[in-house]
């Protein structure tokens, strides 16, 4: 097991700096294709990956993505005012066919997953985007090593004794300390790179920092997603580590807050 999860996590690994190199129409088809499984596998946790209410948020995330990539932000919020009565039509058409659990299901998975995920590729157009885009998967996966290692190491106290066991409030605090610390190395590396950033070597670790917190919250609520409904993963695509909903619960939280802290407090105007 522990062999096939270290090659699965190199792959992962490779597959991220691949896509994120290259950016573009490559980065854009890796996050959209990772959105829909994820979407998949929430629909599949409510038995309704297949239904119509399910393909609906399919199309939706694509629509989505395809007007982040024609950069139509103005044509956003407008077709989200309308994504939910849409959800609603298709659920009295079929009624009584879908429950309404499936159909909030449908609809909350192209946010959760699909518009959440998206901002990875948002990041990456932005100046000095092939660096900045790390610190999604420095907050997430790098917090994440960090915390469980702490854990191990002087993990007492019980952090979410019902949600997580396993989670200690060392470990949890050597998650959120270890990706800023690992922000600061990323600064002090590339700073010479980071010419959109006003001081790299306060923000990226303030980044990091405030990614790893979020990114502990995400993989939490996939967690409880996963208890309330009795299922140990969301699926068997990545050997070693579960479906892409296992993999990026943590991804999903750290995209939109690294995004809005770069764009909101730390890039020059």
């Amino acid at each position: 097991m522990f062999k096939q999860r270290l090659l699965s996590g190199i792959i992962l690994v490779l597959v991220a700096i691949g896509a994120i190199y290259f950016g573009g129409y490559v980065l854009w088809g890796v996050l959209l294709l990772i959105s829909l499984i994820g979407m998949f596998e929430i629909n599949r946790v409510f038995k309704s990956e297949k239904s119509a209410v399910a393909v609906l948020s399919y199309l939706s995330a694509i629509g989505y993505y395809v007007l982040i990539l024609l950069k139509y932000e103005d044509a956003v919020r407008p077709a989200f005012l309308l994504l939910a009565p849409v959800f609603l039509i298709v659920f009295v058409i079929g009624y009584p066919k879908y429950t309404v659990t499936q159909v909030m299901a449908a609809f909350f998975s192209v946010f959760y997953v699909a518009v959440l995920l998206c901002c990875i590729y948002r990041i990456r157009i932005l100046d000095g985007g092939v660096y900045l885009t790390w610190l999604v998967f420095l907050g997430a996966w790098g917090s994440d090593t960090c915390a469980y290692c702490v854990g191990r190491l002087i993990g007492k106290h019980k952090a979410f004794p019902v949600l997580s066991p396993k989670k200690s409030v060392e470990g949890c605090i050597g998650g959120v300390v270890g990706a800023a610390l690992i922000g600061l190395g990323f600064a002090a590396a590339f700073q010479s790179h980071l010419n959109a950033i006003g001081n790299p070597l306060v923000a990226l670790p303030l980044i990091a920092a405030c990614a790893s917190i979020l990114s502990q919250f995400g993989d939490l609520a996939a967690s409880g997603i996963k208890r309330q409904h009795e299922i140990k993963d969301y699926g068997t695509l990545i050997p070693g580590h579960g479906g892409v909903m296992d993999r990026f619960d943590s991804v999903i939280f750290t995209a939109p807050a690294v995004y809005l802290l770069l764009v909101t407090f730390f890039m020059n105007a």
